[in-house]
């Protein structure tokens, strides 16, 4: 039975909601290819006196036909509503609980992407951005990248890119959905005070072999799901980037992107020799116990390596060869198990391991120095959780959840001799309780929730309360509250802009209460409000929001200006309102957002305690779309806009007597604008019956527009000051060949 609907959710572009003990042991004839869909949940209804009700005209919930019940339990609803189908484009879906739900394989084309990359994809939705196009640096309504908390099947994750933030490092073919929360998140989940991205694999078992395999300009990949058993699935990927052995253009543009900052790049070489590659790996195991429990484990690994060999110029004008090294890894696992005790009650548990490590080992010859650097992320998640449902339109949600966070930063120089070693470790216990009540029309939903965090090491309690309200009325409008509170107790610092060579400079560090290096909790807060139209193709919504994050270590922010090597504690504030309007016009879509934000900075010892504009406040963002889908072919074009983030000026006359340089007030002057065209077309044949290729083309910054990303000062061998600008991608093409076999 598994295995037919899967076959109806594919042809008519629909999803199914069921218990896997409502469709266990059924086995009929499958229906008719030509029936219409109403037709074809008429035909199952009839043969396996099972219930078909009709969510959304997408989602479809399953349920058995049972008039008379032997006690009065209710039919748990864990599938989120949708209220917005094809938000932007065909496989991201705006839910009754705000939250953005992408499923890559329903991915009809975005600009610029050849391919469903996971967090490329989210920056295509209003109030969120990468100003420099890293999606390491991905900002949620004015946070930085590590205030989003990143899961993958559960497990957080402190590494999220391949070539140091240009590429997602998911494999997007086997994951089911990515939900996005920017407001109201669950109470299930703490930390990342600016955002959610949680990451999800397929939980339910496949009937038969599926399989893919591609490659693009950088990289081979291949996925697979294995039935191992009648009860039991293995699901893999792997990819492996060639750029060690083959050098293409779309490398060419990535590699300059990344190095041209990068202490690597020395004026004094001679020549250079770099090898650079990435890869990852996943996999997962799903074993049905019985119809109502299962069993899941879950495993990834992440991977990148540059080896740098220079043959450089010393002091004496002789020649010397050196090697830098940068390795980049991360790997998490873990086992869940979730179980049905009745209609009406499930629990799951969940223990996993997580564990992130970057290290540098540095040759600067100019120096005479040896420099190694190391830093590790160590984490430890123990979660139990129950749902109930009290009655047909309220549920309940409670648990428990367990984190144990060590964090070590190594420092090892050898001239003039100097080695720091500091491992910090944090326990944190959190309950939490979630109430959710959904109207029988789905006109009216509420969701409110508590969450209790407990840091042992500092003693300290958090209330965080939660909100999300929904409420349709007018038939096609709907009015949407959220609201929230959340901390978090581990940071990214930059101690100086050359660590690790520059090129990965963020270093994960927890709170602490050290006097002269304290690095406090983060607490932030949020409440916005929402309107959305959606009706006969069109779709316009507004939404504005207030936002407070305190707390924030000012290394965190990557100043390089007179604050660089400063330390205070201070708060941000942005005010901002997002805009969407859309239309869907039988194959032709479009799309025009719009965000204006107003983020500022304010630090005790800083600007004499005056506000002061945050390095990403980014005022105005513009994104439009024009996507054309036609059968098997898809081709889309798209322009991306916004203003220049906040840089910092040097006084126009130095005093010759100061050390360092003089600058003017804190973020007075803006970058230029930053515009970018991309286009991307994909045309897909079938091979046979189980069987299909794709091939598609895309070209990042067609009109190879220079836009400057970055602007700072530095000081040369005389003293003076030098200028210095990063600039985005150039223009970068690149093609792809995948093909399925099913």
């Amino acid at each position: 039975m598994t295995s037919i609907l899967k076959i109806v959710e594919e042809q008519f572009d629909v999803r199914f909601s069921y218990g896997d003990s409502t469709v266990a042991n059924i086995t009929i004839t499958p229906p008719s290819k030509d029936f219409s869909l109403k037709q074809t949940l008429n035909y199952l209804s009839q043969h396996t006196n099972l219930i078909f009700n009709d969510l959304s005209g997408r989602f479809i919930s399953i349920e058995p036909n049972d008039p008379k019940p032997s006690k009065p339990e209710y039919n748990l609803q864990t599938l989120d509503e949708v209220v917005i189908q094809n938000f932007l484009s065909k496989g991201i879906s705006k839910n009754i609980n705000g939250d953005i739900e992408i499923v890559p394989q329903d991915f009809e084309i975005l600009p610029g992407l050849i391919e469903p990359d996971i967090l490329q994809t989210i920056q295509s939705l209003p109030g969120i951005v990468s100003s420099d196009e890293l999606i390491s640096n991905i900002t949620m309504r004015g946070g930085t990248n590590d205030q989003n908390l990143i899961l993958y099947e559960g497990m957080r994750m402190y590494q999220t890119g391949h070539f140091f933030g240009l590429i997602s490092a998911f494999n997007p073919y086997l994951t089911e959905t990515v939900n996005v929360t920017k407001n109201g998140t669950r109470a299930k989940y703490g930390s990342g005070v600016s955002g959610l991205i949680h990451i999800e694999n397929s939980s339910e078992r496949a009937s038969q072999f599926t399989a893919g395999a591609g490659l693009n300009l950088l990289s081979a990949d291949g996925f697979a799901k294995i039935p191992v058993t009648t009860k039991s699935e293995l699901q893999v990927s792997a990819r492996r980037s060639f750029t060690d052995a083959l050098v293409s253009p779309t490398y060419d543009a990535y590699f300059e992107r990344i190095f041209s900052d990068s202490e690597l790049n020395s004026t004094r070489k001679l020549s250079e020799n770099d090898n650079f590659y990435f890869y990852d790996f996943s996999t997962k195991y799903i074993y049905d116990i019985n119809p109502n429990t299962k069993l899941k484990a879950n495993f990834i690994s992440i991977h990148n390596s540059l080896n740098y060999d220079q043959t450089t110029i010393d002091s004496n004008n002789e020649t010397e060869s050196t090697r830098s090294e940068l390795d980049q890894t991360s790997f998490a696992g873990g086992l869940s198990f979730s179980t049905r005790f009745n209609k009406s009650t499930e629990g799951s548990a969940q223990i996993y391991f997580s564990n992130y490590e970057l290290n540098g080992f540095n040759n600067v010859v100019e120096a005479g120095q040896l420099l190694i650097q190391r830093n590790r992320v160590e984490d430890l998640g123990i979660r139990f959780d129950v749902l109930k449902a009290l009655d047909k339109n309220l549920n309940l949600n409670t648990g428990y959840q367990l984190n144990e966070v060590g964090v070590t930063n190594l420092e090892d120089v050898n001239e003039p001799r100097f080695r720091s070693l500091i491992k910090e470790v944090l326990r944190t216990h959190a309950i939490y309780s979630e109430a959710e009540f959904t109207s029988n029309s789905k006109n009216t939903y509420l969701r409110i929730g508590l969450r209790g965090n407990y840091i042992e090491k500092f003693e300290d309690i958090f209330f965080e309360p939660r909100l999300s309200i929904n409420q349709k009325f007018l038939n096609h409008f709907r009015a949407e509250f959220l609201a929230e509170t959340k901390h978090q107790s581990i940071t990214q610092i930059i101690d100086l802009q050359q660590d690790f060579f520059g090129i990965e400079k963020r270093r994960w560090q927890l709170s602490n209460t050290n006097d002269a290096d304290e690095v406090p909790v983060v607490q932030g807060s949020q409440v916005s409000f929402g309107l959305n139209y959606n009706n006969k193709g069109w779709l316009i919504g507004a939404e504005g929001y207030i936002k407070t994050v305190d707390g924030i270590n000012s290394r965190s922010q990557g100043f390089q200006n007179q604050f660089q090597f400063e330390t205070d504690t201070g708060f941000y504030k942005i005010k901002g309102v997002e805009m969407l309007l859309q239309k869907r016009a039988g194959d032709f879509s479009t799309w025009l957002s719009y965000t204006y934000s107003k983020n500022d900075y304010e630090f005790e010892n800083f600007n004499q305690g005056q506000s002061f504009a945050n390095n990403l406040d980014i005022t105005h963002v513009v994104n439009t779309s024009l996507s054309y889908n036609l059968k098997n072919f898809r081709v889309a074009a798209g322009l991306n806009w916004h203003s220049g983030r906040p840089y910092t000026t040097p006084l126009q006359n130095q005093d010759p007597d100061t050390r360092g340089i003089e600058y003017a007030s804190p973020n007075n002057q803006r970058l230029e604008d930053y515009l970018r065209l991309d286009v991307s077309a994909s045309h897909q044949f079938d091979l046979s019956d189980n069987s299909k290729i794709e091939i598609g083309l895309s070209i990042w910054n067609l009109t190879n527009t220079t836009n400057i990303i970055n602007r700072y000062y530095t000081l040369n061998d005389n003293d003076e000051v030098i200028e210095n600008v990063n600039t985005a991608l150039k223009l970068t093409p690149n093609f792809s060949c995948r093909i399925h076999f099913n």
